[in-house]
């Protein structure tokens, strides 16, 4: 054979937090502050709920769209918490984790060739997600300067005749930035004057510190033109259930719906009763986890701050993402010998786009014993340096 993968495929770059971690679980005592993943079990309420499921028999596929009660329940919860309205009946798809919504959203609006705009360091599927639905990513830097919120000027002056759409992140996976309302309003006018399409991944919303997570589509005009990804695994410590939504204008989501019954049929079945529970009766669970994740925040913050590198505050999801480029060392180098010398795991900046060279994320979602371990092993090394 001449070839095996398409170019396209072949040309994409490997995950750079799963190549690090690779190397990480080779090794004992490593202590792992890279994946962005809850430390917390999934409440039991919401694990007898999909228990109880099961055991009532719900093991076959559902609608396309998802079971008609859960649609229901987070419209309920967008309009309760965001002043948003969706019809749940053709205006929210239940999807495979929001990673399912993206390559829907993506698929379902691209033509070969299209430009998604992508405001950069970003979660590391997003340039992917571009490329595999035929699209081509352009990169928007952001600056620790701005706490990594875009620039207006730099985001207008990235669209020719082909972008198509702009792709935000907020609150940020790797940074930790909130986006306020002030940028998104200016955000709204520019995609409003372009005539683009807003996707924004909304799945740290409810995982934000002294501060207000807006959602896009509730700006004026914007929810005819946004598609609203959301999911339950960071707030409600769901990532294995693999379950999220798409909340999106009827002919957008119906052409989702198209690929979604082709490629995944339904989401599964038993996380769908599980994410009702949540929507339900996990809201003191969440208020439970976001205290404590506010706790490691200050502690992460405060003790990188102290060691000497530079971290500005971040205001939501779990992640600090410290300033590397006072070491004389590059981001990989000092995540390589950090975890060789110490055994304690980060993920390098460039993984996040090359507006995150020099930088690295530092994930919280750990116990805060393991944290200050974490910080004297980094502090050592810092010294060492």
């Amino acid at each position: 054979m001449k070839r095996v993968l398409s170019e396209r495929v072949a040309g994409l770059k490997p995950s750079g937090i799963r190549l690090f971690f690779e190397i990480a679980a080779t090794m004992k005592d490593v202590i792992s502050l890279g994946i962005g993943e809850p430390d917390f079990a999934t409440a039991e309420p919401i694990i007898q709920a999909g228990v109880e499921a099961l055991r009532r028999g719900e093991t076959h596929y559902t609608s396309n769209h998802g079971i008609l009660v859960l649609r229901q329940a987070v419209a309920d919860h967008l309009k309760r918490f965001y002043h948003v309205e969706y019809f749940p009946q053709h205006e929210i798809i239940m999807t495979v984790g929001v990673s399912e919504a993206l390559y829907l959203a993506f698929n379902a609006i691209l033509d070969p060739e299209d430009e998604v705009i992508i405001p950069t360091p970003c979660f590391v599927s997003y340039q992917a997600e571009v490329i595999m639905a035929g699209g081509v990513p352009v990169e928007v830097a952001t600056y620790v300067e701005n706490n990594f919120v875009p620039r207006i000027e730099d985001i207008e002056a990235a669209i020719t005749p082909k972008t198509r759409a702009i792709l935000i992140g907020s609150p940020s996976n790797p940074t930790g930035a909130v986006y306020d309302r002030e940028f998104l309003l200016r955000l709204a006018d520019l995609a409003e004057k372009q005539d683009l399409i807003v996707i924004s991944d909304e799945i740290y919303d409810r995982l934000v510190y002294g501060t207000e997570h807006v959602c896009f589509a509730s700006l004026p005009r914007m929810q005819e033109r946004t598609i609203l990804l959301g999911g339950f695994s960071k707030a409600y410590a769901m990532t294995g259930w693999r379950i999220g939504f798409a909340a999106a204008p009827k002919d957008i989501l119906n052409g989702m719906v198209r690929i979604h019954q082709y490629s995944v049929m339904s989401a599964p079945t038993v996380s769908q009763y599980a994410a009702l529970a949540a929507l339900m009766i996990g809201e003191p669970y969440v208020q439970d986890m976001l205290k404590e994740y506010d706790r490691r925040r200050k502690l992460v913050v405060k003790g990188l701050n102290s060691i000497g590198l530079r971290t500005f505050e971040p205001k939501g999801a779990f992640y600090a993402f410290p300033d590397l480029r006072g070491t004389g060392l590059s981001d990989d180098e000092f995540c390589n010998r950090l975890l060789q010398e110490e055994k304690v795991a980060i993920v390098p900046g460039n993984a996040f786009g090359d507006a995150g060279t020099g930088f690295a994320r530092v994930s919280y979602a750990t116990s805060y014993e393991q944290l200050e371990e974490a910080l004297e092993r980094i502090d050592r090394f810092v010294k060492r340096i």
